[in-house]
């Protein structure tokens, strides 16, 4: 049968498919619009289960604040390569679902997958699978973290093109100037991203890290021949300065060397850095080198 440009149309509206993926649903369902839709649905289900078994390690990490600076949000979505987190679709896929997450209140990517998109009569969920379908690379929703104060702000910072992205929480006793109190948390996020602290304070280093570590100084400084009577010393010299350069408030402030985060912090009065996160996409997940060559072929293959 004849299929109108105007059903191919309204089709593309409700799915968001290709148009000729929509001429197709539409003649293998004898021009039922919904059907015809139900039919595209299925067969992006089924695309997507097919690439689930994909490693996602590319993507952008987003994030999302309230307009009172006392919410925000931390968001990492992945796909398969760098070819397509660079693709506009996939960003503005990405930015979207960071607006959800923010708006709805939702704090974990399962709590998020029936979330209805904003502005779409979709839940995350499907919309996901729909860009999967439309994309041609697994999409995965990997982590999400919420960030909220009550007196005080919440700051975030993207780096490197949405490769890392930090959120920091400063909580005050109400007399700092809020706009003063924002720039600082921007400024101490920006300063996560470049120095990638593993935590906020030398009590918070898990015991297994500071022994490996030790260990490791130990072996270094036997190979080095220095005597066994000054090895503790020695190490722990080395081992205070790791700490110091590993946590955020003892690390010099990347605007101002002559003083630390946590002096500058200091400054403020009745305020204190509670805590802070910083993701950078696809860290811990073991990448397969591919080529700009073989990402352009993948895509043009649809595979």
């Amino acid at each position: 049968m004849a299929i109108s440009a105007k059903d191919v149309k309204e089709l593309r509206e409700l799915s968001g498919a290709g148009i000729m993926d929509c001429k197709k649903a539409l003649q293998e369902t004898d021009g039922d619009i919904q059907e015809a839709l139900t039919y595209l649905q299925k067969k992006g289900a089924a695309a997507a289960e097919k690439k689930a078994s994909r490693t996602a390690a590319e993507g952008l990490v987003a994030t999302w604040s309230s307009d009172d600076q006392k919410s925000a949000l931390l968001l990492e979505v992945n796909c398969e390569t760098d070819f397509v987190s660079q693709n506009d679709q996939f960003q503005s896929f990405v930015e979207l679902i960071a607006e959800t997450a923010g708006i709805s209140g939702a704090s974990s990517i399962e709590e998020l997958q029936d979330v209805k998109v904003v502005g779409k009569e979709k839940t995350v969920a499907d919309y996901t699978t729909e860009q999967i379908s439309t994309i041609g690379e697994n999409i995965t929703l990997r982590r999400l973290l919420r960030y909220q104060v009550e007196s005080g702000v919440v700051g975030t910072y993207i780096h490197a093109g949405g490769q890392i992205g930090v959120v920091t929480k400063l909580e005050s006793t109400g007399g700092a100037d809020e706009g003063e109190l924002l720039e600082l948390a921007r400024d101490i996020a920006m300063h996560a991203a470049a120095m990638k602290p593993r935590c906020l304070t030398a009590d918070e280093i898990p015991a297994e890290d500071e022994a490996a570590q030790k260990e490791i100084l130990m072996a270094r400084a036997r190979e080095d021949g220095k005597p066994e009577n000054l090895l503790d010393r020695i190490v722990g010299g080395q081992m205070k300065k790791w700490r110091e350069e590993g946590t955020l408030l003892s690390q010099p402030f990347v605007k101002d060397a002559d003083k630390t985060v946590g002096e500058l912090v200091g400054e403020y009065d009745g305020v204190t850095l509670t805590s802070f996160d910083r993701y950078e996409v696809g860290e811990g997940i073991e990448k397969e080198a591919k080529s700009l060559q073989e990402e352009v072929a993948e895509q043009l293959r649809g595979s």
